[in-house]
């Protein structure tokens, strides 16, 4: 067994007061407070690892754990809330900074998908409600792209949470019922291009006009005109609005393209940043 030991840290846990720990190395990144303020108004106390700290000179330097200090202090409303630590006492300043740059290498990060089918599997409503819309359309969430299939659950669970269940149930009959289930009409960009233009029009959206009219046009067709006008979603949602006044003069039925603006573009925000913004270590 002696020889295993070369695999096992030569660490000790204590409990430690946040205000016994330092973290202003020159290695760490900025504190992101919109994540602090995020997780500690959803705090759990199971998501919490401990904080890994080098014991140098008798002084706790916090190399993995910097988010979590914060999020527990800010929860808990005092920075004299113990957390557990993991010590180290055999690194030196270099060490560190070289397993803080490197910690994350090998790591390999939950996808959409993963996180989604936990989620699931959990029992939590939010995501059982999403699964279950989408399969009374006869679709299923999968990480497979194929007729049927929806890849982009992401964009699910972020329209649902930005503009609830009526709108993203009108944005899938309305895909649906366009498109006939052409699975590129699925794509992140088109969901939540369609998910804007039904919450900044509502009412003002006629079904039957916008199946008639925008789905004589070929999703291909309609990524070419959405990429002319602009990158991402907004590109899609302006073409979708072109493509639903036509020829139209009169202000009866018209979308004035100027209202995309005039709310909240949040949903134009590529998940990808939001997932960026993110911390790397786990809370």
């Amino acid at each position: 067994m002696e020889e295993l030991n070369r695999f096992v840290p030569n660490v000790r846990f204590e409990l430690i007061p946040i205000c016994n720990l330092v973290s202003n190395q020159e290695y760490q990144r900025n504190l992101s407070k919109r994540h602090i303020d995020k997780a500690a108004d959803n705090f759990d106390l199971y998501q919490i690892n401990p904080v890994k700290v080098s014991r140098r000179n008798g002084v706790n330097y916090v190399f993995n754990g910097q988010h979590t200090i914060e999020i527990v202090a800010l929860a808990s409303g005092s920075r004299n809330t113990p957390v557990w630590c993991m010590i180290y006492d055999d690194l030196e300043y270099a060490h560190e900074a070289d397993i803080f740059a490197n910690q994350m290498k090998f790591v390999k990060p939950l996808q959409p998908f993963e996180v989604f089918t936990a989620n699931i599997e959990a029992g939590n409503d939010e995501q059982l409600i999403i699964r279950d819309l989408v399969e009374s359309y006869g679709l299923r969430i999968s990480t497979k792209h194929a007729p049927g299939n929806i890849c982009a659950v992401s964009t699910l669970e972020y329209i649902y949470e930005n503009y609830g269940f009526q709108t993203l149930n009108r944005t899938l009959l309305l895909i649906i019922s366009t498109w006939e289930g052409d699975v590129n009409s699925f794509s992140s960009n088109i969901m939540k291009a369609v998910a804007k233009v039904i919450s900044v029009y509502g009412d003002k959206i006629n079904d039957e006009i916008f199946k008639e009219k925008v789905g004589a046009v070929s999703v291909k067709t309609l990524t070419r005109t959405a990429k002319e006008r602009r990158p991402g979603s907004m590109g899609f949602a302006e073409a979708i609005v072109i493509t639903y006044n036509g020829k139209v003069k009169t202000n009866a039925n018209r979308l004035f393209m100027n209202k995309l603006y005039m709310r909240d573009g949040n949903i134009f925000k590529d998940i990808e940043d939001e997932e960026n913004d993110q911390q790397s270590e786990v809370i």
